[in-house]
């Protein structure tokens, strides 16, 4: 929703940022112009999957994925089978809940014994908007979703803390644009 101060941004603004905004899905908080829609892909990019493996083969022990987890700081991978594709994702949250609960063997029980598999999962794709990624997780209550392409190849993994750091760094640059605007600086192209 947005404020009274952002309405009359949008009525006094250029055709642009009019177009933005009612093009936009609805419930959508984002001010400016198409170009600049955050997506799943901005998110992914600036997150610290982006350049890692997030995958394990799901014939591996959950010890292994454990130290992926420790070595990385992460909280979730891909888990891939015999052919390299996506077979469902593991989760600290699995380990919790099907491992330690239980009292198994992280070096004894196989990856593919505990993870989500993919006929549950949830993913997005780079082109979904960061609103439209945290829907998805909401809605299931998880925290990964991976990025799969056109194709349902596994290109990346978001996590809703990506998606929290886009959002906060969006909400930041509308603050400045309806500020400046506000001041008398220029609302459309900022102050700089």
């Amino acid at each position: 929703m947005l404020s009274r101060a952002a309405n009359t941004f949008i009525r006094k603004a250029p055709a642009v940022a009019r177009t933005a905004r009612t093009s936009a899905p609805m419930g959508s908080r984002f001010v400016g112009t198409l170009e600049e829609i955050p997506s799943a892909k901005t998110a992914w990019e600036k997150s610290c999957y982006f350049e890692m493996d997030f995958t394990i083969p799901e014939e591996s022990h959950v010890f292994e994925a454990i130290q992926k987890f420790a070595a990385y700081d992460i909280g979730c991978l891909v888990t891939t089978d015999e052919d390299g594709k996506i077979s469902g994702v593991i989760s600290e949250r699995d380990y919790i809940s099907k491992m330690a609960l239980l009292g198994r063997k992280s070096k004894e029980t196989l990856v593919k014994e505990i993870s989500t598999k993919s006929s549950n999962l949830m993913t997005a794709t780079p082109h979904d908007s960061v609103d439209d990624c945290m829907e998805k997780m909401l809605s299931k209550d998880i925290r990964h979703l991976p990025l799969l392409d056109d194709d349902g190849h596994v290109v990346g993994m978001l996590s809703v803390k990506d998606l929290v750091k886009t959002m906060l760094q969006e909400k930041d640059e509308t603050i400045k644009i309806l500020s400046d605007f506000a001041t008398g600086k220029g609302g459309h192209f900022g102050s700089d």
